[in-house]
């Protein structure tokens, strides 16, 4: 029976520890990476070049629209290739299944963090722009 005492004390430490070590794997501070954002704006470009991306680290991009129009940003293909942890847009996180696409009706920044997983080529562009100022090419390797 003095067993008993060890583990209630034990498991009561358990959460504590655990929270004051932080995350570990794939949303660990060091398996994390700043991407450069992408600017919505009517006529300037997306992107100033190609995102590289490496498959199993986490990312956050910010999306900042200047408001000169309602714009978007579609791609099912890459928001299939990545798992979504969290959108952030004024301060209220949205943690969804799965997206096709992202709109601005009005100036504001969109924060995505996400790990990617499955290697290959996808963009993200402005639906009905053929442009290629107006899409963003993403690779994961």
């Amino acid at each position: 029976m003095k067993i008993l005492p060890f583990l209630a004390a034990l498991m009561l430490a358990t959460p504590v520890a655990a929270h004051d070590l932080g995350f570990a794997g794939v949303l660990s501070a060091n398996n994390k990476e700043d991407l450069a954002p992408i600017t919505l704006s009517v006529g300037k470009p997306i992107a100033e070049a190609p995102l590289m991306l490496k498959s199993g680290t986490a990312y956050e991009i910010e999306i900042i629209s200047d408001g000169t129009g309602e714009l978007a940003l579609e791609g099912a293909g890459f928001f299939r290739a990545i798992w979504i942890n969290e959108i952030v847009i004024n301060g209220l996180e949205i943690r969804p299944l799965g997206i096709d696409s992202v709109e601005f009706d009005e100036a504001g920044t969109m924060e995505i963090e996400f790990v990617a997983i499955k290697p290959g080529r996808y963009d993200l562009h402005q639906p009905g722009s053929s442009g290629e100022s107006q899409r963003v090419e993403i690779v994961i390797e």
